[in-house]
Formats: C-alpha cells, structure tokens, sequence
C-alpha cells in the first residue's frame, strides 16, 4: 500500500470520527470539535487527491558539438545551452527588461568582439563595466557575473564559443566563430589535459 493511499485511510477515519461525534454526542463543545476534524479530514483528503508528481532533479543535458555543420547549427546549440545549461538567462534578458538582474544582451554581438566576449564569460571580473551599451546612464545590476566555465556550471570551450555564436546570430551579425576551429578544441584540450598528467606523473616518479 502506497503512503498516499494510507493517508487517505487516515482521513476517512478521522472524517468518520467526526461523523460519529455529530450524530451521537450531545456535548456542545466535542460537537464543535467534531465539525473541526471533518473540515480538516476533508480538506486533508482533497489535497490528497491532487495527483502527485516525483520531484526529480533535472536531468544532465549533453550537447553533441562534433554533429555541427554550419555556424547556424553552432548558434542553435548555443541557443540551448543559454537558456538551460549555461543558466545565462537567469540573470539576463534579450531585450529591454525591469527585472533583469545582469545587462541586457540584445545586439551584444554586433557590439563586442568574440575574444572580448569570451574574456568576460571566464574573467567575468578583468574589466568592471556597470553596462556594456554607452547611451543613457549605466545601470547598477544586483549579480555579479559567475566564472561560466567553472563549477557549478562550468562549460566546455566548445559550449561558450557556440554561446557567443547565437549571441552574434541574434543579433543580427554574420557568425564569426570557424566551426572547424570549435571542433577542433576538445582535441586540443584533451592533449592539454593528457600532458598535464604526464607531466605530472613524471614528477612524482622523480621524487
């Protein structure tokens, strides 16, 4: 038996019970208390009632970048990892936004270059900018930009730069990002990574 389904035993009985009260007890005052108990037993049972959901965490999404053709295929997975891995518009808006708590990134693409955009996503604390557009007053946000490709996030090379493709994409601009130099990233980090170990290993053999 289910916890649910023992649950809504446990409320029919105390429905009953107060049930039982109302019809055989002349006592005003557990009259009263009887009436209490159905009102709560029933409201108990009818949130029962309700059809309950798992509470899961979300699943691990995988980008698959080594299936990119085109800088529009690139843009489009940058596209996903914005709005779902990379957790970027938690904080930002396309667009004009009062609640946004970081800058506006609408035309962000056609405004700074991609190394630039790169540096602010892994060096988010290099330059200190209130906004990165210049008309009007800039505008103090409450967050502060987080190391992108450092946990809790922490994107792969390959993701940020397919991020700043969608971010030149949607802003009207041709995409500048080489998908063959993207593709190429993860072999070169993996060589980083394996020489890094190598190194490391022949250290400890020294010792």
């Amino acid at each position: 038996m289910s916890e649910v389904a023992l649950l809504q035993i446990i409320g029919l009985l105390v429905v009953g019970t107060g049930v039982g009260i109302l019809l055989f007890i002349r006592s005003k005052f557990l009259r009263v208390g009887g009436f209490v108990i159905i009102v709560l037993g029933t409201f108990s049972l009818l949130a029962l009632g309700v059809p309950q959901m798992a509470s899961l965490p979300p699943a691990i999404e995988t980008f698959d970048i080594t299936k990119v053709k085109t800088p529009d295929d690139l843009a489009g997975i940058g596209q996903k990892i914005f709005f779902s891995k990379g957790q970027c518009a938690l904080c930002h808006s396309i667009g004009p936004s009062e609640s946004a708590r970081c800058p506006d990134l609408k035309g962000i693409g056609a405004k700074l270059s991609p190394e630039f955009i790169y540096e602010s996503l892994t060096e988010p604390q290099a330059y200190i900018y209130l906004d990165f557009r210049h008309e009007g007053v800039p505008k103090e946000y409450p967050a502060r930009m987080p190391y992108i490709h450092k946990n809790p996030i922490a994107l792969s090379k390959q993701e940020i730069y397919s991020v700043i493709a969608f971010l030149q994409k949607m802003s009207g601009e041709p995409i500048s990002i080489d998908v063959d130099d993207v593709l190429k990233m993860r072999d070169r980090d993996a060589m980083t990574v394996a020489a890094v170990a190598t190194h490391g290993a022949a250290a400890n053999a020294g010792e």
